[in-house]
Parts: structure tokens; sequence; C-alpha cells
């Protein structure tokens, strides 16, 4: 695409200067040609002028899937001896977020550093064994993976081709309302029109609301980019086009961003059952206090299919890693990062590594923080410069997610033994989510482990075909709800291993109400049970760093404002300074992977974004092109 664009200026500028110049044209007349090519050639520089990278080149013929190597990739811990020389960047946190960053740094010459403070790299996208089991921490699937879509080709670059996704196959999510006799079972299908037809014959006395929604999803879909723009674009300009009005002329995109899901759902329809569904993406917030744009966005998401990487969750980080490592770069473990160093005049320099017994000093002349914005600023700089008006600002708009509670289980039975199979279950007591959730939340400690109103079962060897070798003749369940991270919090002090009895019991209590709950869908899975972990916020916090046990920002209405997500953008008051991942744009691995990508155009000053959608173009057109060579064979 760049060279084609430097033949057709290069053509311009040669018939420009052919031209014979007529003796009575003005001075401003004779400029205009002039000014042209100027504004033309500084577009040009900006957006094609610097390296890439992106490139067809850069895909390699996909490996086996290598079980034994992701150790080896994927636990190596931090020595000051393993640290490279004439860092250009260091990243803070391992999640996608981070991983992102530093593969599109590195691929285009930056040597980049990335430092885990857990043992094992990848964050809320890692998988961890136990007892001949292997349980993912965050990922249950993932959308928009479809061939030649701009999130799919975005991982292809920074894996080099090498990730390999299983689709779920129909339904991909199964939805329950209700408890008893008047229980209510959905089915989600996927498909550009399959969706939207299978609510619409589950929903007969609503299909105008569904159409509704649907055209406003595909709205939310197609505008995303102009909420992305308001953190690429200058701050004042953002600003000016959102205060004078001007941005709600250009796209509605900014009106269902920062409008209340629930309160367009009551003009849309009176029926909770579809409301429900309409909102069933549960992230901790109820839908009266969530945007509507991020719901419809949510949906949408799978509406091309839903997928599950090959191999489980850790094959993210281990092949974005291994680019790391190829250009130059490292991604090291058991690093815990103490703080961030600031040279004389308070820009980013660097960071320090280790505990209180040993400190190493990392220098870099860029820093990048993926371990969150409430632990960036509020951690790990000095209380002069985290007390500054635009870093204080941004705190006081946001606050944490609810904790994330997860019950890992083992079976001793085969998926096929148990009943169980690709599909995510989704279960909700009532359908008025905003009061089901308002009284849950509120509820005394004591109260909510055997209350709990919702939850999500999903299991992950029965999405991956490689998992009959990885665990033979076994089967794994995860169990996921939200709790308050302030019923687990008298315990938040004590070591890991060491937090009694009390905690314990009290623990144990919400995962024996949710194994009960699932067991009622699935009853088969309570003979077979030989193992079984819960991870509670304070898990959470320990391993991964998790800010008060959550793992991402509340997802309110705060967040969505689009003068308030003009402001929260990769950089920050602290020069050098950068964030990236979740707490950036969304929540979600596509969240994350997004929240890499506008880092690393801040950081270089490029917007990558335009490369990213010509590299799309340009495989689209090869396929297509393939695609009718094969006919045309097959037709011979």
């Amino acid at each position: 695409m760049a060279d084609g664009l430097t033949t057709t200026l290069n053509g311009l500028i040669n018939k420009l200067s052919g031209l014979a110049i007529p003796a009575d044209l003005s001075l401003w007349q004779l400029a205009l040609p002039a000014w042209f090519l100027v504004c033309f050639g500084v577009f040009y520089w900006y957006v094609f002028g610097r390296r890439s990278p992106f490139s067809v080149d850069s895909l390699r013929r996909k490996g086996p899937t290598e079980m034994s190597k992701r150790d080896e990739v994927l636990k190596k811990a931090f020595s000051e001896g393993r640290v490279p020389k004439g860092l250009d960047a260091v990243v803070i946190g391992s999640g996608v977020g981070g991983l992102t960053v530093a593969a599109l740094l590195a691929k285009v010459g930056k040597k980049v550093l990335v430092l885990e403070q857990h043992e094992q790299a990848g964050g809320y996208c890692h998988s961890y064994t136990e007892k001949g089991f292997q349980f993912d921490i965050g990922l249950n699937y993932v959308g928009q993976l479809h061939e030649n879509s701009l999130d799919r080709v975005a991982f292809d670059q920074i894996t080099e081709g090498q990730l390999d996704f299983v689709n779920l196959g129909e339904p991909f999510d199964t939805i329950y309302i209700g408890q008893g006799q008047t229980q209510r079972k959905y089915t989600i299908y996927t498909g550009k029109t399959e969706m939207e037809a299978h609510l619409k014959k589950q929903f007969p006395d609503d299909t105008e609301a569904v159409e509704k929604f649907f055209q406003v999803m595909k709205v939310c879909a197609r505008k995303t980019h102009h909420l992305a723009c308001l953190k690429l674009i200058p701050r004042w300009l953002a600003l000016f086009l959102l205060k004078t009005g001007i941005a709600d002329l250009l796209s509605s995109v900014y009106r269902y961003s920062s409008m209340s899901h629930t309160a367009w759902l009551d003009q849309l329809t009176s029926n909770k059952d579809l409301h429900t569904i309409f909102s069933y993406f549960f992230y901790g917030v109820p839908p009266k206090d969530s945007s509507l744009y991020v719901n419809a966005l949510l949906m949408h998401h799978y509406k091309r299919g839903a997928y599950y990487p090959k191999g489980g969750a850790s094959e993210i980080p281990y092949h974005i890693s291994n680019t790391i490592r190829k250009y130059g770069g490292e991604v090291l473990v058991s690093a815990p990062v103490r703080r961030i160093l600031l040279d004389k005049n308070g820009a980013a320099c660097g960071v320090v590594v280790g505990n209180s017994h040993s400190e190493v000093e990392v220098k870099a002349p860029i820093v990048i923080s993926n371990c969150g914005l409430f632990n960036t600023f509020k951690n790990l700089l000095p209380p002069q410069i985290s007390m500054k008006h635009d870093i204080q600002e941004r705190l006081h708009r946001v606050k944490p997610g609810k904790g994330s509670f997860m019950v890992f289980c083992g079976f001793d039975a085969t998926a096929e033994q148990l009943d169980i199979g690709p599909t995510n279950i989704r279960l909700y007591k009532d359908n008025d989510m905003n009061k089901m959730m308002d009284r849950y939340f509120n509820m005394y400690k004591e109260e909510a482990p055997d209350n709990v109103p919702m939850m999500l079962v999903t299991f992950p060897t029965a999405k991956d075909p490689t998992a009959k070798l990885r665990c033979p003749g076994k089967s794994c369940m995860t169990l996921v709800t939200m709790v308050n991270y302030e019923w687990f919090e008298e315990w938040k002090d004590m070591p890991v291993t060491k937090r009694g009895d009390q905690y314990l019991q009290y623990k144990t209590r919400f995962a024996k109400h949710m194994f009960d709950w699932a067991c009622l869908h699935f009853p088969k899975l309570k003979d077979k049970l030989v193992f079984q972990e819960v991870y509670t916020p304070l898990s959470n916090s320990h391993f991964l760093g998790a800010y008060q046990g959550s793992m991402y920002l509340q997802h309110n209405l705060d967040l969505f404002d689009p003068v308030f997500m003009a402001k929260n953008r990769c950089d920050t008051p602290v020069k050098n300074l950068y964030l990236t991942g979740q707490d950036v744009f969304s929540c979600g691995i596509s969240g994350a992977l997004h929240g890499g990508l506008l880092c690393a155009s801040s950081v270089l000053n490029h917007i990558l974004y335009w490369d990213l959608l010509f590299l799309k173009k340009k495989l689209k057109k090869a396929k297509a092109k393939q695609d009718a060579q094969q006919a045309k064979k097959k037709l011979h």
C-alpha cells in the first residue's frame, strides 16, 4: 500500500512539474498546488512514513502444539543478568495488554522487557495445572476471530500466525432464568443473520424489540473507532468536539456510550427475560448503571462466532512472548515492580524490581504499565506525583470492579461420560437483574455465601480437542461469580496459606452453594469430583496484583462517558509513562488487545490502526482472489 502511494505521489509531482503555467495566474493560484503537495506529504509521512510492525511476511507456517515448552517460555525467572542491554522500554505486567504493546514495539526495532510479579506470564490469560488438571484463570471464550477480522489479523501479527482457535459451535451460550418449575431456558447462536433470527423465535412477541437492539448493536460495532479516536487525536481537539456537540452530530455512538442500558431497554420492551438476554454478559455492574454501548458491543462481539485457543489460554502469552524474544526483547517472571523511577525532571526512566531485601534498578526511557490504573498511580509513584490534579481526576472518576470468585473443579471422567459440552451456561435466579444484584451486593457478609444469584459455568476441556491428550480421561469445570471485596477484607494481610479455618469455611460455603447449583443442571458431576480449588478476590490480589481482587475497573456509566474516555488515555501526566490493557478502553481479552494497540500508537506517535486496516484489506483481497481461482479450477 505504501509503495503504491509513493508511485502515485511521484506521478503527481511529475505531472505538475511538466505543466505549462499561464502568465496571468496569481501568486495564490500558484501556491495552491504546492500547498496541496505539502499537506499530502505530511499526511503520507504521518500515516505511512514510519516503520510498521505489520506485514504479510511476518506470518509463519503454524507449528505443532508444544506443551512441554510452555513452562520454559512462560516461567523464565527474573535475574539482573537476564535483563537485555540498551532497553528502549520496560512493561510492568504480562497480561495481554502488556504483551501486545511489547510485541508491537519489538517488531519495529525497540528492545523491550516485560516484568511479571507472578511466577508465570500471561496475567488473566494464563492457565495453571494441578493434579493433572489444567484450568484457565480468566479466559472463557473470545469473539471477532473469524478469518481476516481486525482482532484475528492483530493476533496473527503479534504471534506471527501461531495461534489456533476452535469455534465452539451452536449454541455457544445457554441462559437459565429463574428457579424450579418456573425456570426458563434460552440459547444464543452465532451468525450474521442467525443470531437475530434465533432470538426472534424465542421471543415471538418482541421481534420489533430484537430488531431495534440489533440495529444499535450494528451502530456500536461499526462506530467503535469513533470512541477509540478520542484517545488518539489531540486531547484538546477531542474535548472540543465533544463539548461543542459536533461529536454527537458525527455519530450516535457517543450518546449510546453514556446512556443507561436499563433506561433504553425500558423504552424498548417490558419483557424482563429479554432485558436479561440483552444484559447477560455479566461484569459486576447492574444494567441500570452500565452503558448501552458496552452491552450491545459485547453481544455483537460473538456474532461471527465464539472461539477458544487450542491448547488453552496460555497459548496466547506463550506465542506473544516468543515474538518479543525473537526481536531481542525479554519476558521475565517473579519480578515484582516496587516503584517507577523518575529522573530529576520528573519523567519516568525505569523501575525498581525486587523486595525489601533485594532491589534491582532497571533503566529504560519508556515505562509502560499494564498493572492497572489504581496500582500504577497509587502504589508505584511517589505521593507528591500521584496527588497531581490530572491523576486524581482519573482516580476519582473510576472505581474497582467487583471481586472475582472462582471455583475450579476436576473430574475423573470424560466430557461424554459427564454429558457436558463446550457451551457456556449462565444462571440467573431472577430476571430483574437490577433488583437481584442490588439485593446481593447489599447483603451482610454472613448472608452472601448461601445467596449467590448469578453464575457462569464453563468446561474448558470440552472446548479444546487437545485436552484429551493433555488430560486423558479427565474433565475440568470453572464456576465464576462476583463478590464484594469487603466480605474477604479481614483476611487480606494474612499469609496466603495461613488465613485460618474461618477463611476456609467462609469461601467453602460459597463454593458448595455454587457447585450444588451446577449439579442441578449436570447431575453426573457430583460423583466424579476429585479436585476442587477456590480463588477469592484475595487470591487474585496476591497472585496477579489485582487491585481489590477485581479483574477490571467498574464498567459503569462514568467510565464510558465520552469526555472521560477522551481524558483516560494511554499517556499520563508523568512524561514517558504510559498505560496499556483493559483500563485504557474496556474489559476482556479483546479490550486488552486494543489497549495494547492504542498504547503502542501513543508511544510511537503513529496510529497503528491505519497499518492494521490496510493489511486486513490486503488479506481479504488475496483471499477473494484465491477463492476465485479455486472456483475456476472446479469449473474446469
